[in-house]
């Protein structure tokens, strides 16, 4: 019998709660691929996961992680798919396939869509039997371990700037957070659609990062009247998106500098999941907030063909053994995280 390594929560909790431990080789069935996990990054997901999450059962054992990178080692019987060899892209979201909504190619909306590490068994373990249709050949030159940062954020902040927020060529974006994951996708993403970028990132190394990316701007959220200084950069007109996975702590300035006719596109708030609307202020200045889920897989060949032109660039922050998924929770806990971790099974 072969085995493999695996991270397992047996409970909710905080990152002691994470057990490495050997568990059987999976063999794979009709239309999936084994896959040897070349890398696997860590997600403000993992750490909601781990916690336990209101009206959220997790059955037990769950294996973590929602995204990374692998090498095909064996297809199923009679299954089509990338030949033994070929590195892939694992895609972290999964449905049936045959909802209205993944028909027109908004997969991310179907009732029936999960992601892994949270709706079923996720990455963090040294092989995975998945289906052949969520495999995506990795480029020619893009380096596993490094792109293994990219589908869950990228993919979320396409969502929210391209498919809600529905972004255009010459306006102005405010990005939160902008040396997080998500956040430094979404300037990425931003920039390269033509728009002007302010983001704000809580330290000095993070708001260089922020910069390099492509923000024309970036201010320390944690300064008071930073959205005085979001006004100024845009001449007191306000921001056209706001893009915000924040919060309570920042949700009020976030609105205050939301022009008229802004959208506001949240996917969620790594600071509590209760903010307060101003109604009028809302309906008078004809605004737009938005929720975003994850984005569609239809574009994942576009983030990666963008990624292997260098138009994009991963964001990673260390790279970790598996055997160290604790410490890399208690990293991310503490923001002290520039970008993403990535996992190595097998270390």
């Amino acid at each position: 019998m072969s085995t493999m390594q695996v991270v397992h929560m047996h409970a909710h909790g905080g990152p002691e709660v994470l057990k490495v431990e050997e568990i059987e080789r999976p063999e794979p069935g009709p239309g999936e691929a084994l896959v040897r996990v070349l890398g696997v990054s860590v997600n403000h997901l993992d750490l909601w996961v781990r916690r336990g999450m209101p009206g959220v059962k997790i059955p037990f054992p769950r294996i973590p992680g929602s995204d990374g990178t692998g090498e095909v080692v064996a297809l199923g019987p009679d299954t089509n798919g990338p030949a033994p060899g070929t590195r892939v892209v694992i895609e972290p979201g999964m449905s049936s396939g045959k909802s209205p909504e993944d028909e027109c190619g908004m997969d991310h909306l179907a009732p029936d869509y999960g992601i892994r590490g949270e709706h079923c068994d996720g990455l963090d373990r040294e092989y995975v039997a998945v289906e052949t249709r969520y495999l995506l050949p990795l480029p020619e030159g893009v380096d596993p371990v490094q792109a293994a940062s990219v589908p869950l954020v990228f993919v979320t902040a396409y969502g929210m700037l391209v498919t809600r927020a529905r972004l255009q060529a010459g306006e102005t974006v405010l990005v939160l957070g902008g040396a997080s994951g998500v956040g430094s996708a979404a300037i990425q993403i931003a920039k390269e659609r033509g728009a002007r970028v302010i983001a704000t990132a809580g330290s000095e190394e993070k708001r260089r990062l922020a910069a390099e990316l492509g923000a024309e701007e970036v201010l320390d959220h944690c300064q008071e009247g930073w959205g005085q200084e979001v006004k100024r950069w845009s001449e007191r007109r306000g921001v056209d998106v706001v893009f915000e996975h924040v919060g309570p702590a920042t949700w009020k300035t976030s609105m205050g500098v939301l022009a008229r006719g802004g959208r506001l596109v949240t996917c969620g708030g790594t600071t509590g999941p209760m903010v307060q609307v101003a109604l009028p202020h809302l309906f008078i200045k004809n605004q737009s907030i938005l929720g975003a889920t994850m984005g569609p897989r239809t574009a994942f060949p576009e983030i990666f063909a963008k990624l292997a032109a260098g138009a994009y660039r991963p964001v990673v922050d260390r790279v970790m053994a598996l055997s160290e998924v604790q410490e890399a929770h208690r990293l991310l806990e503490d923001r002290a995280v520039v970008g993403k971790i990535v996992l190595l099974p097998g270390k």
